[in-house]
């Protein structure tokens, strides 16, 4: 990648190197300065935007953008900007652990952050700066833009948190109030135990600081962080795929395909809705900051790069612990078949090798941390009960054969026309075996497809890390970067390929729209994950016998295919696109104020499990029972007993059950139960009362 020699030349001399210093100085104080105006202005519309993008680039973006120049900056401002998000969720793990061997509190964290940043800022500003070329920057500069229009319509979705938002929104809020004594400040029971998925609750911790920031409540932070964050996503996608492709047209195209996989095909803004969500943040930033970095060190990047790669590992493993492992699994197909596509080329393989281990050192280190709390799960060694509530859990996504099981190619095709496509594309990386982005579309394919199909492969994935996490390693098909790759090949037709895209995606669109029911009714189609599994086989072959590859289309030709292909898919998704629908058994504001001012922090609040659910996530409370799919099936926390006991209060009214649990208060829902209790009311209203039991 060609860099112009002036800015070379000039960045080399002193005046270079102190008006660059000068200039990330500047950028560096922008954030906080944009935050301290936003926090003058109105909490809701323009102002709320404001709050939050500054925030958010405080904690997310600037301790690590510090610690990455300190470092030595990658080339590709995507890769450092990958490797800034590492760093500072690395910086925020320490602080959370800091902080809690202090007993402190969320404001001990942002002090410790802010000391970690100003730490940094020295050896950083003394650093000799590194040029990038003009042509990322503009690609990156359209990718951004194009984010910030499709997280307008993020935020205009969201105007509710509903699901697994609770769940979350539950140890944001404790963490943005309560001092942090220990890990178990967080739970919903106070007699609970830990989740093995949050244990280290750090992107909490990171949401917790972004509301504190913004001086908003930890709701409204949660409910529109997914669009602040939907443009970032983005720009990590290009990132990853650029370093993969070595071009930004084949960032632009990964890109348009990851928008058009985990968004458009989705009917409306998809996964993006879900940004705030641990799961969707390993998937949507984490995976492609971390995938970025080492296809950078595989091309020739920095040694020390092996230092960001094994901070996102670890990041990703604090914010959701299997993604770690299921990351490393294409990536070991990738250096496998690296190694046997381009012998000559020994030296990539023991780079790919050094940033395998990065990956799998950090997140193996939290895995043995983690082993006694997973211990603890039903869900972990499973007997012959559990296996069979599990698979009667997934029936359709699951087939069971001769005793074993496997994944259903239809649940793999599952996600719509951009799934179908890259299943279809794979084969085709034949053609151009010799390249890197070749191996790891190849390699990954074809590691993960015969994981997942092979019943005796997935029957010992799935007692390693349970049947719910193991039909996930599917989410990790190299989907993005094979549809990348196929309109790099098809852009060598230029416009005609630009057309066959383009009614490919609208063919694909009309007859394989995705189903994303959560039990599946129909799913995709098979064939094309068995093509995709034997094309990938067949191609390896054939890449190691003919070693000879075709030319691309180039960069411009190959986002253009991209674009178009995607572009039916986004249209289909566009107009189903609606708000929230409004959640009904939402507490009333009334009920909320009283569970803040006359209930204490740290109580335990009574109630039925699904006005439990939500008292847990809008006060920092603790409650005494939730639904069980939405709580840890641990020992400690008995979901399906205190469900029991929920449903028994709620039928016989005997004090001696919330007694039991310890709680001060009772919460009734005067709409579903005509349960009435001779104790002082604290508050009512037409929907709930609030009884006080101690």
């Amino acid at each position: 990648m060609a860099v112009l020699s002036a800015p070379v030349r000039l960045y080399r001399t002193g005046l270079g190197r102190i008006g660059s210093s000068a200039l990330f100085l500047g950028l560096i104080a922008s954030a906080p300065a944009v935050l301290a105006l936003g926090r003058l202005l109105p909490a809701h519309g323009p102002g709320l935007v404001v709050r939050l993008s500054a925030a958010t680039a405080c904690v997310l973006l600037l301790p690590g953008g510090i610690f990455v120049r300190a470092l030595g900056r990658p080339a590709a401002f995507g890769v450092a900007l990958a490797a800034s998000l590492a760093w500072s969720m690395a910086a925020l793990a320490g602080a959370l652990a800091i902080t809690l061997a202090l007993d402190g509190s969320i404001g001990t964290m942002l002090w410790l952050l802010g000391g970690f940043s100003v730490v940094a800022l020295v050896p950083a500003l003394l650093r000799a700066p590194v040029p990038s070329e003009q042509s990322e920057r503009l690609a990156l500069a359209g990718v951004a833009s194009v984010g910030a229009v499709f997280a307008g319509a993020v935020w205009w979705t969201a105007n509710t948190i509903h699901g697994d938002g609770l769940f979350h929104l539950a140890r944001v809020r404790k963490l943005e109030t309560l001092d942090l004594s220990s890990l178990n400040v967080v739970d919903e029971f106070r007699d609970g135990g830990l989740h093995p998925g949050y244990a280290f609750p750090v992107w909490h911790a990171g949401v917790a600081l972004v509301a504190r920031l913004a001086n908003v409540d930890s709701a409204t932070a949660f409910e529109h962080l997914p669009a602040i964050l939907t443009p970032l996503a983005l720009v990590l996608a290009y990132a990853a795929g650029a370093a993969l492709f070595r071009s930004w047209g084949g960032g632009i195209a990964t890109a348009a395909a990851q928008a058009g996989l985990l968004g458009f095909s989705r009917a409306g803004t998809g996964s993006f809705d879900f940004l705030a969500l641990p799961p969707t943040v390993a998937r949507a930033l984490l995976a492609p900051a971390l995938l970025a970095l080492v296809f950078s060190l595989a091309a020739g990047g920095r040694r020390r790069g092996v230092l960001s790669i094994g901070a996102a590992s670890l990041a990703l493993a604090l914010v959701h612990p299997t993604y770690a492992f299921f990351v490393a699994v294409p990536l070991i197909g990738f250096l496998v078949a690296r190694a046997a596509l381009a012998t000559r080329r020994w030296h990539e393989a023991v780079g790919l090798a050094a940033a395998l281990a990065a990956v799998l050192l950090p997140a193996g280190l939290y895995a043995l941390w983690l082993k006694p709390i997973v211990a603890k799960t039903a869900s972990h060694a499973p007997d012959a009960v559990e296996r069979a509530r599990s698979i009667a859990h997934y029936a359709g996504q699951i087939d069971v054969i001769g005793g074993s099981l496997r994944l259903a190619p239809e649940t793999i095709s599952r996600g719509g026309a951009i799934v179908v496509a890259g299943l279809l594309a794979v084969p085709f990386a034949a053609l151009v075996a010799p390249r890197r982005w070749a191996a790891y579309v190849l390699g990954g394919s074809f590691t993960i497809l015969a994981l997942v199909l092979l019943p005796w492969a997935f029957d010992h994935l799935a007692d390693a890390v349970s049947l719910s996490q193991a039909r996930r390693l599917v989410a990790f098909l190299p989907i993005p970067f094979a549809v990348a790759g196929g309109a790099s090949l098809l852009g060598r037709l230029r416009l005609a390929g630009c057309l066959v895209a383009f009614g490919l995606g609208g063919a694909l669109q009309l007859v394989y729209p995705g189903e994303f029911s959560y039990f599946l009714v129909v799913g995709g189609p098979a064939w094309p994950v068995w093509l995709a599994l034997a094309g990938s086989a067949a191609a390896l072959v054939a890449g190691m016998v003919v070693r000879r590859g075709i030319r691309d289309g180039g960069p411009v030709w190959t986002a253009a295919v991209a674009l178009a292909l995607t572009a039916p898919v986004a249209a289909a998704g566009i107009a189903y696109l609606q708000q929230d629908e409004p959640d009904s058994y939402r507490l009333t504001p009334g009920l909320v104020r009283a569970l803040r001012t006359d209930v204490r922090p740290r109580d335990v609040v009574f109630s039925d499990l699904a006005t439990s659910y939500r008292i847990a996530g809008y006060a920092p409370v603790y409650v005494a029972a939730a639904p069980p799919a939405h709580v840890a099936d641990t020992k400690e926390n008995r979901p399906y007993q205190r469900r029991l006991d929920a449903i028994k209060f709620f039928r016989t009214g005997n004090l001696a059950i919330p007694r039991r649990y310890g709680a001060e208060w009772i919460v009734v829902a005067r709409r579903r139960f005509e349960l009435k209790l001779k104790l002082p009311r604290a508050y009512e209203d037409s929907r709930f009362v609030l009884y006080r039991l101690a």
